[in-house]
């Protein structure tokens, strides 16, 4: 089982308020007090606490396993308990990760990491003869390609639903969907040209795709699996684009800058986050030396 702690917002919400400002997130959290929390989070546990004091519970923080390479031994395959092979520096790998996540399935579905730079042969052997991240044991089957996992996670397990009923917001999803290749592809020619025409399209489209529904700062108005498939690679995008190409892919683009500042919000997501520096020299690396 996975070591977890969980982290909280305070909110003070009386009068007149006379407890000292208090940080915003911790790790652990304790009161000696009289009267009840109101807790906004299933299955959080059951706290006490000052009156007028409510903690929501933002999500769950694990204590990440390490990548298993070629020297470690595989784990025990098909023992009943999903496990979801990713890197953790695999943006494909991290949709699935942030679809699982927001579900709440972290004590469900078992992350197995893997080291891609000196990956274990039992991994193609044993796991996934496709020898990819991220691939998904469940029911004795092992699945791969990371839109269909997340699809596949958001409609077999428990936990809120990232895909909306109303036929016209499916519809969108789907065009979104059929867009990523579009847009991705566009974003990559851009790194290799002097100029970022091609960049620009491409966020422009994002931009319009963001304005579609006004419920709400995402694709589909709320989270969805739409927001899921394009936010790995954007985080990676845009950095590069500032340091490289100097082009700012929020500059005019409202909708987009909210999004990206949306997303920042969601745990599930900022849990499987890497460091900015990292992701821009590792694009530094892999396209520079293409030009």
């Amino acid at each position: 089982m996975a070591a977890l702690s969980i982290g909280y917002q305070i909110h003070f919400h009386f009068n007149p308020p006379n407890l000292p400002p208090l940080p915003t997130k911790f790790s652990s959290l304790s009161f000696t007090a009289k009267h009840p929390l109101r807790c906004h989070h299933i299955g959080c546990p059951k706290i006490y606490a000052p009156p007028a004091v409510s903690v929501m519970a933002f999500g769950s923080r694990e204590v990440l396993p390490p990548a298993l390479d070629s020297s470690s031994e595989p784990p025990v395959i098909f023992d009943g308990t999903p496990k979801l092979y990713i890197s953790y520096s695999c943006p494909y790998a991290q949709r699935t990760w942030i679809a699982r996540n927001y579900k709440g399935l972290q004590e469900k579905i078992k992350l197995v990491p893997i080291d891609l730079k000196n990956r274990p042969d039992w991994y193609k052997e044993k796991v996934y003869p496709a020898n990819k991240v991220p691939s998904l044991e469940h029911n004795n089957e092992v699945k791969g390609e990371s839109m269909d996992l997340i699809r596949y996670i958001d409609s077999n397990f428990e936990g809120p639903s990232l895909f909306p009923d109303d036929p016209s917001k499916r519809e969108f999803a789907e065009e979104m969907f059929s867009h990523f290749d579009s847009f991705y592809k566009a974003v990559i020619s851009s790194f290799k040209e002097d100029t970022v025409n091609d960049g620009i399209t491409a966020f422009d489209s994002i931009e319009t795709a963001l304005s579609k529904f006004v419920d709400g700062p995402f694709f589909l108005g709320t989270f969805s699996l739409v927001d899921i498939a394009y936010a790995p690679f954007i985080e990676r995008f845009q950095p590069f684009l500032l340091d490289v190409k100097n082009f700012d892919i929020t500059t005019g683009r409202t909708k987009l800058a909210a999004w990206i500042e949306e997303m920042n919000q969601i745990e599930a997501y900022t849990v499987t986050k890497r460091d900015p520096k990292e992701l821009l020299e590792s694009y530094k690396k892999r396209f520079l030396s293409q030009v």
